[in-house]
């Protein structure tokens, strides 16, 4: 059977051609990455591109890996036009790619359902205002398709040191999502198929707290709902596994800003039956 990565970032020439063109955040100049407000990044666009991405799925004996361009570059933030031309770039460019990779690759689009992409990722404080994203959540629930939440552009304090954004940020806003979407979301789309970046920054230890201040935690366990393990290890895996069993988790690697490895050798370390469940089953039923 087929195994799955649902969380592996991809920048199609397109969309770095279009980054390196601009003057503002977000753009590339040569090596560096620049957002706002994060500052500068050094990075080396080839990382993000077609061939290190099957080169990570083949490092890491993984089949397929679901592509996305993360919120955190800040395109949603842009005014329409510039975020228009941004997003076409990657479109056409994760279009592309998912076409030549002879199925090794499947792809999300960006903030809106798409035609061609297997679901859509949206950023996590997206979730705080549902009335506003109703419309397309209620494409994606007509269309079948499914929807990654990840973080956005993260938001440091004066003075944080590196990882602030990426440990702090990041996670709050998981939470945030996590919490709006079991509050209000799964009552009002039951059908749509919603995956959790990076644990929903922390769930099971959350429910725990939720639960002594009077919810409910049963909707938690809706079959719709799933969390993804990216840059997690043992200890979180198996509070989560736990608390939910294997059904809702979701290998993905966060690759290439983390090591595709990290993840999946403590996924592996629990033994095939949760390799299957996480890495096979559990997308199937995802894409299905």
């Amino acid at each position: 059977m087929t195994t799955y990565d649902v969380h592996h970032h991809l920048w199609p020439e397109s969309l770095v051609e279009a980054l390196a063109g601009r003057t503002s955040p977000p753009h590339i100049r040569r090596h560096t990455l620049v957002l706002e407000p994060e500052g500068e990044f050094e990075i080396d666009p080839a990382a993000y591109g077609v061939g290190a991405c099957l080169a990570n799925l083949d490092r890491a004996e993984i089949d397929v890996a679901i592509v996305s361009c993360p919120p955190t570059l800040g395109i949603d933030r842009l005014d329409d036009d510039e975020a228009e031309s941004l997003r076409r770039a990657y479109h056409e460019g994760a279009l592309a790619a998912v076409e030549a990779s002879a199925g090794r690759m499947l792809a999300l689009s960006m903030g809106r359902p798409q035609h061609g992409f297997v679901g859509t990722i949206l950023a996590a404080d997206d979730l705080a205002d549902l009335d506003r994203l109703a419309p397309v959540l209620d494409e994606i629930d007509r269309l079948g398709t499914f929807v990654l939440v990840h973080p956005g552009v993260g938001h440091p304090p004066p003075g944080a040191p590196e990882w602030w954004a990426a440990a702090i940020d990041y996670t709050a806003q998981m939470q945030r999502a996590y919490a709006a979407w079991l509050a209000h979301g799964v009552e009002r789309w039951p059908d749509l198929r919603i995956v959790f970046s990076l644990l929903a920054g922390g769930a099971p230890f959350q429910l725990e707290r939720m639960q002594a201040r009077g919810f409910d935690i049963k909707s938690a366990l809706h079959p719709t709902i799933y969390l993804e393990t990216s840059s997690y290890g043992r200890r979180s895996l198996e509070l989560c596994l736990a608390t939910f069993g294997a059904r809702q988790i979701l290998f993905g690697s966060d690759a290439p800003v983390i090591d595709s490895t990290l993840t999946l050798s403590h996924v592996r370390s629990f033994g095939q039956a949760a390799v299957q469940a996480l890495c096979q089953d559990n997308p199937t039923t995802l894409l299905t």
